[in-house]
C-alpha cells in the first residue's frame, strides 16, 4: 500500500499514466492553439512593421512553441515505442520528466507571447513589464502553489504518523 491506496505497483503506474495523460491533454491543446496563433502572424498586415527586436522575439517564440509541442507530444511517442513491453513505470517516469520540461517551456512561450503583444501594441517597456508579471504569475501558480501544497501534505502525513506513534501501545 502506497500513499494510502491499496494498489499494486502496476495499478499505481496505470493510475499515474492515466492522470498524466489528462494533464497532457490540457497542455497539448493550449500549446497547439498558441503555436497556431504564432504561425498565422506573418500573414497579418502589421507583421511587416515589426522591428528587429520584435522579429527576433517572434522567431524565438515560434521555435520554442514548436519545440514545446514536440516535448508535450513526446510521451505519446514513447508510449507507442514501449507499448505492451511491461515498461509502464519507466514510461510514467520519462513522461513525467518530459511533461515538467514542457510546462517550463510552455511558461516561457506564454510569457514571451504576452511580451511580444504588449511590445507591438504599446511599447517595449510595457512588453517587458507584462513579461515579468506573466513570468511571476506563472511561477507562483505553477511552482510555488504546488510546492506549498506538497509541503502541507508532508506536514499532515508527519503529524498523522506522530499521532499514530503516540497512540500505539
Amino acid at each position: 500500500m502506497a500513499h494510502g491506496r491499496d494498489e499494486s505497483g502496476a495499478e499505481r503506474a496505470d493510475r499515474n499514466w492515466s492522470e498524466l495523460l489528462q494533464e497532457l491533454r490540457v497542455m497539448q491543446t493550449g500549446v497547439q492553439v498558441l503555436t497556431g496563433f504564432l504561425l498565422t502572424l506573418p500573414f497579418q498586415q502589421r507583421f511587416a512593421e515589426l522591428d528587429r527586436y520584435q522579429l527576433t522575439l517572434y522567431l524565438a517564440l515560434v521555435c520554442l512553441s514548436v519545440a514545446t509541442t514536440g516535448v508535450l507530444i513526446a510521451p505519446v511517442a514513447v508510449h507507442r515505442s514501449v507499448f505492451r513491453r511491461g515498461l509502464k513505470a519507466p514510461l510514467v517516469t520519462a513522461s513525467d520528466r518530459l511533461t515538467r520540461l514542457g510546462l517550463v517551456m510552455l511558461g516561457l512561450v506564454v510569457t514571451g507571447t504576452a511580451m511580444l503583444a504588449f511590445d507591438v501594441v504599446l511599447s517595449r517597456t510595457a512588453g517587458i513589464v507584462v513579461g515579468a508579471c506573466a513570468a511571476t504569475l506563472l511561477a507562483v501558480l505553477w511552482v510555488l502553489v504546488p510546492q506549498r501544497l506538497g509541503a502541507a501534505a508532508r506536514d499532515a502525513a508527519r503529524d498523522r504518523a506522530r499521532t499514530v506513534a503516540h497512540v500505539s501501545p
